[in-house]
């Protein structure tokens, strides 16, 4: 589940904390000060090789299924986000939380959106269908952007947009009478809320409010804990599965949420776009090899076209974007 970045449409949103893009929060300390260009780059792959262990970690839990799981990833985080941020941000982060006003809570509700449907649809479908998916939220959010903020996207967005819809119409048109239509479908639920939740952040900030992305994942953890235990009553996770989902919830969530941001310090945001395009080929090598979970052709050739495109439009912004810096040097010569 889910995944910084200075802009809306190619940045993804899962990047705050993971499955998530984001906006960078206004204190992160001296060592994202000493991070070099680099080492942020080296730590991002980190970071989307600890995203992508939430697939294979959950084919080998054995009596946790749906919400138990969910419930469970969810407590993890939390209890691990209320000891880490304490000691990265201070008491201020509670603080936050008080000031932090309607949209923070908005922002909160989209990743318990994001968190409970990741973990579900993992548990419906197979881990690359669940990759593939979400891997549209850079160009759902650029299409919320120019719907609900009239952010005019550029050309090669609009091309983007329509060859990953070929790409994901072919993937979600080969599985229907397969069993596995409904978790593509639940998966589709994070970047759509995703996407509404970058879109809450920018509106915000065009009103001159900007909102600290970490304590909004802390509520979602909240959140959808307290929505999932309900449903997950009476737990059938043994001891093996609670280790798994502690793993979960610390390594694959908590601590990649601070690692993206001292990286979103750092790196623009096509940049971390690209990179964080390596959860799906990370998430699906280790399904693989882990878990003996081969995907689909079907999964393959449309996820590739999908992906493709997503590629080639961050790679032009990216160039064009250092086209604009470069012109901007030169002027003030």
């Amino acid at each position: 589940m889910g995944r910084p970045g200075s802009r809306p449409a190619p940045g993804r949103p899962k990047a705050a904390c993971g499955p998530l893009g984001g906006q960078r929060p206004h204190e992160v300390g001296s060592v994202g000060a000493r991070l070099t260009h680099g080492r942020a780059v080296w730590l991002m792959v980190c970071v989307t090789l600890m995203w992508a262990t939430a697939g294979v970690v959950t084919r080998h839990l054995e009596h946790a299924r749906s919400f138990d799981v969910t419930f469970w990833r969810s407590f993890f985080t939390l209890v691990s986000l209320l000891v880490i941020l304490p000691l990265w941000q201070g008491r201020a982060v509670f603080a936050k939380l008080r000031r932090g006003g309607r949209e923070l809570w908005i922002s909160g509700a989209c990743w318990s959106v994001m968190f409970t449907a990741f973990m579900v649809a993992l548990t419906l479908t197979s881990v690359a269908n669940v990759l593939v998916t979400m891997a549209l939220g850079p160009l759902l959010t650029a299409l919320g952007a120019r719907i609900f903020i009239g952010h005019r996207l550029p050309a090669r967005t609009w091309a983007a947009i329509v060859v990953a819809g070929l790409g994901i119409g072919w993937m979600y048109g080969t599985q229907l009478g397969e069993g596995q239509l409904l978790g593509t479908l639940v998966a589709l639920c994070v970047p759509l809320a995703g996407a509404c939740n970058w879109t809450v952040v920018q509106h915000a900030h065009a009103k001159g409010h900007d909102i600290d992305l970490v304590p909004a994942v802390l509520i979602g953890a909240a959140i959808s804990s307290l929505v999932t235990l309900p449903l997950a009553w009476p737990f059938q996770a043994n001891a093996h599965d609670l280790g798994l989902l502690a793993f979960l919830g610390l390594f694959q969530l908590a601590i990649p949420c601070v690692l993206s941001v001292l990286c979103a310090r750092v790196l623009k945001a096509p940049e971390v776009a690209l990179l964080a395009l390596l959860e799906v080929i990370f998430g699906i090598a280790l399904a693989w090899l882990g878990a003996g979970e081969e995907p689909e052709p079907s999964v393959l050739t449309g996820g590739a076209l999908f992906i493709g495109a997503l590629v080639f439009n961050e790679l032009l912004s990216l160039r064009e974007r250092r086209d604009a810096s470069r012109q901007a040097v030169t002027a003030g010569l």
